[in-house]
């Protein structure tokens, strides 16, 4: 798991502009898997959706830790801490690191999710982004969907979508970032967040 920052932003999203994104565009949101989603790749995920138009989306998934540090993998991206996990992102090209950070002045940033939150450019440089970045976080790959693809799965309920918050993408917490999020959409969704892994279970 090693590489440039090359691979910080996946292919094909690194020239996007907010400006193209379509006016029901999910960018800077979260993604829960619904409870139905039974997909070992994304059961009980929170996503957050950094690109999202007419021709697909992509988005990390925030709370899968991986057992491999940043030191390990990526030691020039100190600001995300040396010691920290790097996160599966998702199925998409799990050999490519991709970093998600806030950045001290959003015009360095190759593409803003949220706020000063976003991906830094294709040809960022490593070293630079540690100068770059108040905070950060590595990913191992990414998830991503085809034209109308994510829609469709919108469509049929197996997201459920929440806006992001600062706090959610760079939580201490990751193994409750699902219930957490769910219960502070409140109403029926606060009753999904504490159902057990089986349902079965009382």
């Amino acid at each position: 798991m090693a590489g440039g920052c090359g691979a910080a932003f996946p292919n094909g999203f690194a020239g996007a502009s907010l400006g193209l994104m379509m006016a029901e565009s999910l960018a800077g949101q979260l993604l829960l898997a619904s409870p139905t989603l039974v997909d070992p790749n994304f059961a009980r995920t929170v996503v957050l959706i950094g690109a999202h138009d007419a021709d697909g989306a992509m988005g990390v998934v925030l709370n899968r830790p991986s057992t491999v540090t940043v030191g390990e993998a990526v030691p020039q991206l100190g600001a995300a801490g040396v010691s920290e996990p790097v996160y599966v992102g998702g199925p998409v090209q799990p050999g490519a690191i991709v970093y998600l950070a806030e950045f001290d002045d959003p015009q360095d940033a190759g593409l803003l999710v949220m706020g000063r939150i976003g991906f830094p450019g294709s040809d960022s440089d490593l070293d630079e982004l540690a100068d770059t970045t108040s905070r950060g976080r590595v990913f191992a790959g990414y998830a991503g969907w085809g034209a109308e693809q994510l829609d469709a799965e919108l469509a049929n309920g197996d997201w459920i979508a929440q806006p992001a918050l600062p706090e959610d993408v760079f939580t201490e917490e990751p193994e409750h970032l699902w219930s957490e999020v769910l219960t502070r959409k409140g109403g029926s969704y606060a009753l999904i967040a504490r159902m057990p892994l089986d349902p079965s279970v009382n």
